[in-house]
């Protein structure tokens, strides 16, 4: 039932993510935010697949230990992706709210993204072994969560927008879920269900931008 389960939201979360990243792409026009909001949104997709297509083909046949070597080079994938998509909706919000100069807040942006790429390809991650160290896990995440957090108050900050208001919780609730998995899914199984509401998290992201640009481009996808 889980395989099954899983299965379906994974396919559900995928399409949609991917579906309204496209269709923002092609509406957006001549708007650059949402440019580059379809393409966060295919980074994000395209990203998480590279894990979850290989942990359902798992789930659904010999068990997630047999797969051990394509989930970890996928999760190592999604990690990066993931990243990018956090210095993308930076660039969305310099954009939107037309940010100029701030180059020293730029500059922290790039470090902690170049810093968590790197700490992610570090062969002291252990990708592709089956129970891989978990103090690297808490290593790479370091700059990913401080990135979030700095993405947070930015957003925090324009909360009286009200097409994106809700941005800044959206990514609180992925974080919250996302670190309890990081420190004890090895030790507590249960404790990746948390996965699914950070999932959701993200997909809600992706549709705020795709209403916000409805409303605010005629004839937009």
């Amino acid at each position: 039932m889980q395989a099954i389960m899983e299965t379906l939201f994974d396919i559900f979360y995928l399409s949609s993510v991917i579906i309204l990243g496209i269709r923002m792409i092609r509406g957006a026009k001549n708007s650059k935010q949402y440019q580059l909001f379809g393409i966060m949104a295919v980074v994000l997709g395209c990203g998480d697949a590279f894990h979850l297509v290989p942990r359902a083909v798992a789930l659904c046949t010999t068990g997630l230990a047999s797969y051990a070597a394509p989930l970890g080079i996928g999760k190592l994938i999604t990690s990066i992706t993931m990243t990018l998509f956090y210095v993308l909706l930076y660039l969305i919000w310099r954009e939107r709210y037309k940010i100029t100069g701030e180059k020293g807040l730029t500059t922290a942006v790039v470090i902690l993204a170049v810093l968590r790429i790197v700490l992610c390809l570090m062969p002291q991650n252990a990708w592709t072994q089956v129970n891989a160290p978990v103090s690297w896990g808490i290593y790479r995440n370091i700059p990913f969560a401080i990135l979030g957090l700095v993405i947070v108050v930015l957003f925090y900050r324009k909360r009286q927008d009200t097409p994106f208001k809700w941005l800044w919780v959206a990514i609180i609730i992925s974080f919250t879920c996302y670190i309890p998995v990081v420190l004890w899914a090895e030790a507590v199984p249960l404790v990746g269900i948390l996965m699914i509401p950070k999932t959701c998290a993200y997909l809600w992201m992706v549709v705020m931008g795709y209403q916000a640009m409805k409303k605010e481009i005629p004839h937009a996808a």
